[in-house]
């Protein structure tokens, strides 16, 4: 009961403390996605460089082993998922960190606003 009346002042306005409390949780549990992207980022990667040579003797038949192109193939592999997957975790490090969604909505917004005026003339 004491909670409840404590947290009154919480749903009171349209900009109210709640909807700020909102926000904030979600951003903060938006950090915690990142954080947890860049973890798994790391640990698949290492594990990638470590048992690159392993994926070799596990996936190459004997014929195919002696064959430098497949062995580039596979070193290729490896490097271009640490390369793309870089560049997406950077992706989402800029949209968690940079606040492109809301340059995003502010322009949304600007062009509907010349939008509306032009169709006013």
């Amino acid at each position: 009961m004491e909670t409840e009346r404590a947290n009154d002042h919480l749903f009171n306005g349209e900009d109210s403390t709640f909807s700020k409390y909102e926000r904030a949780k979600e951003k903060v549990a938006s950090i915690k996605r990142f954080y947890n992207h860049v973890l798994v980022f790391l640990i698949i990667n290492i594990m990638l460089y470590f048992l690159r040579h392993k994926f070799v003797f596990i996936l190459v038949s004997k014929e195919a082993f002696g064959n430098p192109e497949f062995l580039d193939w596979i070193n290729w592999n490896v490097y271009g998922t640490t390369i793309v997957w870089g560049m997406i975790l950077a992706i989402h490090g800029i949209i968690v960190y940079g606040n492109i969604s809301g340059y995003l909505k502010r322009w949304e917004e600007r062009k509907i606003q010349k939008y509306i005026n032009s169709y006013n003339d």
